[in-house]
């Protein structure tokens, strides 16, 4: 903490989304650092928290309802965690794997404004890269290209969009606090 990064953005929600292994969760740390009175709400943790009867759920067409529904839980609840934390005065950052067409379901699910959304785009061949070098896999169901594709083709382009291939987390929070204009979702 304590570099010239430093901005209080006050009571905000900031959503960091992106492919698995885009840097989400290095990067929503390194902003949270970065910022006074600060959260960081991970998605995949109420993802977690299912104990038994848990689908795994990425966006396919193949999804059961029941993933689809799991989905949507997952989802209501770090936005409302992240529009509570909000409300008590802090900026919650949340970060979570949201694509496609539930990017802008998620986006109005958050109450709280300001609303900064990112979206972390590397190149597949850095994503593959980070993944070989994670503890955790997250490709299974789908080939990095076959996300990047989802990425790139299903995903509205509102937010913030960053290709931070060539950058180290440093870097890309500086590159997001210089782009909340752009990041800045209206309403």
């Amino acid at each position: 903490m304590g570099s010239s990064l430093d901005l209080a953005l006050g009571p905000a929600v900031v959503v960091i989304t992106g492919v698995m292994a885009s840097g989400k969760s290095t990067v929503a740390q390194e902003l949270a650092e970065h910022l006074p009175r600060t959260v960081h709400v991970r998605g995949d943790m109420f993802r977690r928290m299912i104990v038994s009867g848990r689908e795994e759920t990425l966006p396919r067409p193949e999804e059961t309802p029941e993933a689809v529904a799991q989905l949507r839980l997952r989802h209501r609840i770090s936005a409302t965690v992240a529009d509570l934390y909000a409300e008590a005065g802090w900026t919650a950052v949340v970060q979570d794997v949201i694509l496609g067409k539930e990017l802008p379901e998620y986006v109005a699910m958050v109450r709280t404004r300001p609303l900064y959304l990112v979206v972390l785009a590397p190149d597949p061949g850095t994503v593959a890269e980070r993944e070989e070098l994670r503890e955790k896999r997250g490709y299974g169901l789908w080939t990095v290209e076959q996300l990047d594709r989802f990425l790139r083709e299903e995903t509205p382009r509102i937010g913030l969009w960053l290709d931070n291939s060539g950058q180290i987390p440093e870097e890309t929070v500086a590159a997001i606090l210089s782009g909340l204009d752009t990041a800045r979702v209206p309403g």
